[in-house]
């Protein structure tokens, strides 16, 4: 009875900032295999977006003469939860990793990724990320051509994966991460996590604070690269 207290209480903490590795251990990690995918194909993310970004009266981060916001992190929780891991990184490059594409098992080097692009640290297992999974698919519909949203799916079964794609309609490509090494090069035991490229590849921005919306995810989009999305 004292573990099902427990587990109830610390469920909602969990769906407001971020999930743990821990909770992985129940899933089996494997790698990209072959097979039906909901998933785009990762080709793509070596070139830059291909239509350039809307006109504007102001200056993106791929053309302007003034300098971008400055790099940041995003540790701050949503109301109610406690603060997740602070991360570093911000304005650098991304690490030297290289991950297979969950669709075609073809090998992606994160150096060789063309901004703008938002990359997503997401698992199966994870309950906010499944909540901001839709938010991001959004992103891509609305963005397409100008910016790369890519997921790293992390230390999850594949199978599971696929499933979680499928039931929520996602589309953009997607790495795969089954030894958390991307995750803990930014926050360790934390995820979900968001990263922001500028179209030099400079991360320029990082977020850790739980499940993003539409909104939320617009606006950061919109201070941290310059670009508006879409309603």
């Amino acid at each position: 009875m004292n573990h099902r207290v427990a587990a109830a209480l610390l469920a909602p903490l969990l769906a407001v900032t971020g999930c743990t590795a821990g909770e992985a251990d129940r899933t089996a990690a494997s790698p990209a295999a072959s097979g039906d995918s909901p998933f785009a194909d990762c080709a793509a993310l070596t070139a830059p977006p291909s239509a350039a970004p809307a006109a504007s009266t102001g200056p993106t981060a791929a053309t302007s003469s003034a300098p971008a916001a400055a790099p940041t992190t995003s540790s701050a929780p949503a109301a109610g939860g406690s603060s997740p891991a602070t991360v570093s990184g911000a304005g650098r490059g991304l690490p030297d990793l290289s991950f297979a594409c969950l669709t075609g098992g073809g090998e992606v080097s994160l150096r060789a990724v063309r901004g703008p692009a938002v990359i997503n640290l997401w698992a199966s297992w994870c309950t906010p990320c499944r909540k901001e999974l839709p938010a991001f698919q959004r992103l891509h519909e609305r963005m397409a051509g100008q910016v790369h949203v890519i997921g790293v799916n992390t230390r999850d079964d594949r199978p599971r994966a696929v499933s979680v794609g499928e039931d929520f309609g996602i589309s953009f490509p997607t790495l795969v991460d089954t030894d958390q090494r991307l995750q803990r090069e930014l926050a360790p035991n934390v995820l979900p996590i968001t990263i922001l490229v500028d179209a030099q590849g400079r991360v320029r921005h990082q977020d850790v604070s739980g499940a993003l919306d539409d909104a939320r995810l617009a606006d950061v989009v919109r201070r941290h690269l310059d670009l508006d999305v879409p309603a």
